[in-house]
């Protein structure tokens, strides 16, 4: 089905699948699991952030003792926040004006 698609709805059908890879038959995830999912799959990018204050905040909330669970739609804010908080967009921006 992703044969004609574009870039864009192929790496949204990749979170998409690595989340629900993840996630309990609800489609959810502890906040554990969720700490654990954006550290070992979106480690590189995160990592050298671990002193910036809203990324604290953003982790330290996953360390919360609670039974709330993250959806999908939860899941993709964070990864959205810590994207934005990462030196991703800039090197992408920096691979774009060097073409």
């Amino acid at each position: 089905a992703l044969q004609k698609a574009s870039d864009l709805e192929k790496a949204f059908a990749t979170v998409a699948l690595v989340y629900n890879n993840s996630a309990d038959p609800k489609g959810k995830l502890s906040k554990a699991e969720t700490k654990n999912l954006l550290q070992t799959q979106f480690g590189t990018e995160s990592s050298g952030q671990e002193n910036k204050p809203k990324y604290q905040e953003i982790i330290s909330s996953l360390d919360e003792e609670s039974e709330n669970k993250i959806d999908f739609e939860d899941f993709m804010i964070l990864l959205v926040s810590l994207s934005l908080m990462s030196d991703l967009l800039q090197e992408i921006r920096n691979v774009k004006t060097t073409k």
